[in-house]
């Protein structure tokens, strides 16, 4: 694995993290890379967020209708 050092971190943002680290209840260095993990990983797709957000385990149960397709449009020359 890969190590990377940071320097010049002022204060308030040594201080949240170190809170946020703590609230997580994990160290100051696991917070770091899982937020610098999240912050260049893809972003989720927006079928994946809407179930994430709305699904069933959130005791929303969507009933979506049928496709319908259209044939496609022809062009004359």
């Amino acid at each position: 694995m890969a190590n990377l050092s940071v320097r010049k971190i002022d204060e308030d943002t040594y201080k949240r993290l170190r809170i946020r680290a703590a609230e997580n209840g994990v160290s100051m260095e696991e917070e770091v890379r899982q937020i610098l993990k999240q912050a260049v990983s893809a972003p989720p797709r927006l079928g994946d967020l809407a179930l994430e957000l709305f699904g069933p385990e959130h005791g929303i149960d969507l009933e979506l209708p049928p496709r319908e397709f259209d044939e496609p449009v022809e062009f004359e020359e």
